[in-house]
């Protein structure tokens, strides 16, 4: 297989197919099963071709700490510690197999974002197809060998990273896995702004490192999300939930179902939009072209008498002479007596 394609669940990614959307549920359950359980099924709906958890406790990912370093300061989550915050935001392991069920009845696939070892061996348990290491998390080289040693495809996001942190990352995912890597295009502000997307990045990813890439979106709208794709990006991940108005950790830049919907046909009708380089007629333009301008005669002429600006015109519609014969024809003699309205043909033409 080409390192610029992969293949999760079954469903080959790469430039060649539509963009692989994923619905990214986060901590936007708010601490409700049930919530957690309609968000899937609310995705589902939305045409994404994925949905993506995140498999971790307050304890797996940071620990109970009163020192500065510990409080956030500043955007959507001032004055949290990263206990509190994660403790909140967190997906419950004992509801990872009733999550999975539920996106198997409901026909979509399902993986997650590891944070440590006993996640990555609860999500192989589960037969999750894939996982998916968090920006925070791509410099944590021992998280992402484990991971790929499980042999299966590792979705990256890499905000913050500079471009050696991303090559040891790569490297250490090939040196441990089958090789089957996405790279995600990432800004690591929540919400980031539309003018630091950088989406030209996207497509260099994939030139770079030899491999699939796409967009981890945190910006408002699709429009991003929309640019990446016609740019060559093969996955978009966006954050999802049922109302920004319920609240959640990642509410404020979540798209609700009708917006995601939106995504989704926006991002699959750019990738068929962009198509491919050509320069011939369309089957679907073949009727227009009768309408294209071509020569004809536009004042009765004898036989003999020589075509002028006044007899002979550009004009639609298209069953004439090309327009470009028009200095071919000028001052040449009428091949017999043509009537207005005629198209005009080299045989008309002395």
């Amino acid at each position: 297989m080409s390192a610029h394609e992969v293949t999760i669940a079954g469903r080959k990614i790469g430039r060649e197919h539509e963009p692989y959307i994923i619905c990214e549920l986060s901590g936007n359950h708010n601490g409700s099963l049930d919530r957690a359980l309609l968000l899937i099924d609310a995705a589902a709906e939305t045409g994404c071709d994925a949905i993506k958890i995140q498999t971790y406790t307050a304890d797996t990912i940071t620990m109970k700490c009163d020192r500065p370093e510990f409080f956030l300061h500043g955007g959507l989550w001032d004055g949290y510690s990263l206990y509190d915050l994660y403790q909140e935001a967190h997906t419950p392991w004992d509801w990872h197999p009733a999550l999975f069920e539920r996106a198997a009845k409901r026909g979509v696939t399902l993986f997650s974002s590891p944070f440590d070892d006993t996640a990555v061996d609860l999500l192989d348990d589960l037969k999750a197809p894939a996982f998916k290491i968090a920006s925070f998390e791509l410099v944590d080289l021992p998280l992402i060998a484990y991971a790929a040693a499980k042999g299966k495809p590792l979705i990256m996001s890499t905000g913050m990273a500079n471009h050696a942190e991303i090559e040891a990352a790569v490297k250490t995912a090939r040196e441990h896995g089958t090789g089957e890597i996405v790279l995600l295009h990432c800004v690591s502000e929540y919400p980031s702004r539309i003018e630091d997307a950088n989406v030209r990045t996207v497509p260099d990813l994939a030139d770079k490192f030899g491999c699939v890439s796409g967009l981890s979106d945190h910006t408002f709208g699709t429009a991003a999300s929309v640019a990446s794709v016609a740019l060559g990006g093969s996955v978009i991940e966006k954050h999802f939930t049922l109302a920004r108005a319920d609240g959640g950790p990642d509410s404020g830049f979540s798209l609700e179902p009708s917006e995601f919907t939106a995504l989704v046909k926006d991002c699959k009708d750019a990738w068929r939009a962009v198509g491919r380089v050509h320069y011939d007629t369309l089957g679907s333009e073949r009727a227009s072209k009768s309408v294209r301008r071509s020569l004809y005669v536009t004042a009765d002429v004898r036989k003999g008498e020589a075509f002028t600006k006044d007899n002979v015109r550009s004009i639609r519609p298209g069953l004439g002479l090309p327009p470009g014969r028009l200095w071919d024809v000028l001052g040449k003699p009428a091949a017999r007596d043509l009537e207005r309205g005629e198209p005009l043909s080299d045989d008309m033409v002395g």
